[in-house]
């Protein structure tokens, strides 16, 4: 979950490892540094805290050279501290490494280096790496020899950038589980845990994969399977186009990128949405599906899984596939679901997978357990190329464009939207009516603009986000295709402001829950006039008559719900199966404000990294 950069070509590398270390820093923002060939030795600066922190130590302390790694990292091995904080170095300063991932046998590797005199100086699984490189590294062994023969003996997960003093004019790569990408310019190349921290220099990217090894040098790169032996088969890999510019990553006038998100939602989900409708004919067309279009007929269960956010999600694709397509649908944890033994039958299950990056960690485990299954796999992806959209048979991009704010907003409101259209692509397979595919299809495209009235509100629902800042405790609340929404609602609030908060089917509040509600316990309810109104109505009812204040989401013109109702959210009448996606707009914006109202880092929340490859 760390961000790690590399640079090597003719401009000074410093500045450019630390703007892709500020562009990457939303994986994690508890301590940073690099390390720089200065001509006969390295020049290293690293410690705890955010980038802003190192580059303050670079301007008291500038670091010449033009060639250099950098990380910034997300604990999980050892406190921040600067002995802690990457790039780790061998005991003599020869050798120095940035990693992202774990290595899970390092406490045995670290003992048998330890025997043989090697002084450790972190708590990091980490700087075993770079013990373990200097160990192989000799006369007549190159840096690349050293790194295969150190990878040999590690189990876990790595992207791994290595720099020797014996050979600095290259940086060595290699890749199992974590991603990394090289940028390739004009006799510069940069190489980098995303595009983000490379578009500013090139959009030419080449996308590393598992068990390869890469070497850059000024000339050129060369990859190799990471396995086999020197000189071992080299793979033919040409750059290819990123699908978005610099700008959709800077937060473009907004005090945050989680707020220009938010607003950016109309817009993404008419992405997400382009030329996949079909009204006329009440279709969907989704043309990542198109070769597994025949044995999508015939299955009869689909697994749905996800962590996090992106489970909520999927927890309401469940409803949407069940009711409309027709489709049996179970939705698991990706964390758990290899560990619980999953009964899949490969001639009637498929496996749908979920993830912004593409990359995380247990659901990637997940893709890999169903395919050793035989069962076929399908993923809802946001980056192009990742590991996820790679492994899977087929799948469809979100085409939200990158998501920086840690709390993810407009990925979620377009992985619903994909669902949507799954839900309506299975459907007409199946026993879809045209008049009923046309009438969904026609309330995706009314989407947007209903989204924008809502965004309209903002100065409101921040108001709103105010007057209950204080509160240490909120329940979420909502039925049906609104309780997983009620989930999410909790999650943001307790991801970007720190406030405990529970998500809660309205009608498990009698079986439990209830015990909790008292005037200083807020309730925030998910109500739009659905097929469970009048149900959300008598929960309502039950936190009243204990004191409780109650606010809600409602659909416009209910002027019933005023009477129950403390405070109250107004969003456009839709679909019941699409409301989830205009009731997450608010949901954010509470969130926001909120968090913002009590001085909360919204974009770089603490503990936590946007894209989770560790499992």
């Amino acid at each position: 979950m760390c961000g790690i950069v590399g640079y090597i070509g003719k401009k000074q590398a410093s500045p450019i490892l630390l703007d892709g270390l500020k562009r990457l820093e939303y994986r994690g923002y508890d301590s940073a540094g690099m390390a720089v060939w200065a001509g006969n030795s390295f020049g290293r600066l690293r410690g705890p805290g955010k980038v802003s922190q190192l580059a303050g130590q670079l301007n008291n302390q500038p670091l010449a050279g033009t060639a250099g790694i950098a990380h910034t990292r997300w604990a999980t091995h050892g406190v921040p501290s600067e002995a802690n904080a990457h790039p780790h170095a061998d005991v003599s300063n020869e050798v120095y490494v940035v990693h992202n991932g774990i290595i899970e046998n390092y406490q045995a590797l670290q003992a048998g280096l330890k025997s043989k005199g090697v002084e450790f100086t972190s708590e990091t699984d980490s700087e075993v790496l770079a013990h373990l490189v200097k160990k192989f590294l000799g006369p007549g062994v190159t840096i690349e020899e050293a790194v295969r023969l150190a990878l040999r003996l590690v189990q876990g997960t790595y992207a791994l950038l290595v720099m020797a003093a014996n050979d600095p004019d290259k940086i060595v790569a290699a890749r199992q589980s974590s991603p990394l990408r090289l940028g390739v310019g004009n006799d510069e190349f940069i190489i980098a845990s995303d595009p983000s921290a490379i578009a500013r220099h090139t959009r030419q990217v080449v996308t590393l994969n598992d068990g390869e090894l890469l070497i850059i040098d000024r000339n050129g790169y060369y990859i190799s399977e990471l396995n086999g032996e020197n000189g071992a088969r080299k793979v033919e890999r040409s750059p290819e186009l990123i699908d978005w510019n610099l700008d959709e990553a800077d937060r473009g006038g907004y005090e945050h990128h989680m707020l220009k998100e938010i607003f950016e939602q109309p817009d993404t989900i008419r992405n997400s949405m382009r030329g996949r409708l079909i009204i006329e004919d009440g279709q969907a067309k989704l043309g990542g599906l198109s070769t597994v279009e025949d044995r999508l007929r015939g299955i009869k269960r689909l697994h749905i899984v996800a962590c996090g956010t992106a489970s909520y999600a999927a927890m309401v694709g469940e409803y949407m596939l069940e009711e409309y397509a027709g489709v049996p649908a179970e939705v698991s944890s990706a964390s758990e679901f290899r560990y619980r033994k999953p009964i899949l039958d490969p001639t009637q299950d498929a496996v749908l997978v979920l993830s912004q990056s593409g990359e995380t960690a247990d659901t990637l485990a997940a893709v890999r357990e169903a395919k050793e299954k035989g069962v076929m796999t399908l993923g809802i992806v946001n980056v192009i190329g990742s590991s996820i959209a790679r492994e899977t048979d087929a799948g469809v991009y979100n085409h939200a464009g990158p998501e920086i704010g840690v709390a993810t907003t407009k990925v979620f409101t377009s992985q619903l939207t994909v669902l949507a259209l799954l839900t309506l692509y299975l459907g007409r397979q199946r026993g879809m009516s045209m008049v009923m595919g046309n009438r969904i299809g026609q309330e995706l495209l009314s989407l947007p603009d209903k989204i924008e009235k809502i965004l309209e509100q903002s100065d409101s629902i921040a108001a709103l986000a105010k007057k209950y800042s204080q509160a240490k405790n909120f329940f979420f609340l909502g039925r049906k295709y609104n309780f997983p929404l009620a989930l999410e609602g909790a999650l943001k609030l307790k991801e970007i402001s720190y406030i405990h908060a529970e998500g809660t089917a309205s009608g498990e509040l009698k079986h439990g829950p209830l015990a909790l509600v008292e005037p200083s316990f807020p309730s925030f309810f998910i109500a739009p006039q659905d097929s469970v109104y009048a149900k959300n109505i008598s929960n309502m009812e039950e936190v009243k008559a204990r004191q409780g204040k109650v606010l809600v989401i409602a659909t416009e013109g209910d002027e019933q719900i005023k009477s129950v109702a403390d405070d109250v959210i107004y969003i456009p009448k839709t679909l019941e199966m699409l409301t989830p996606i205009l009731t997450a707009i608010p949901l954010q914006v509470f969130a926001y404000y909120l968090a913002n109202e009590l001085g909360r880092d919204v974009d770089k929340p603490r503990n936590l990294a946007k894209s989770v490859t560790v499992e």
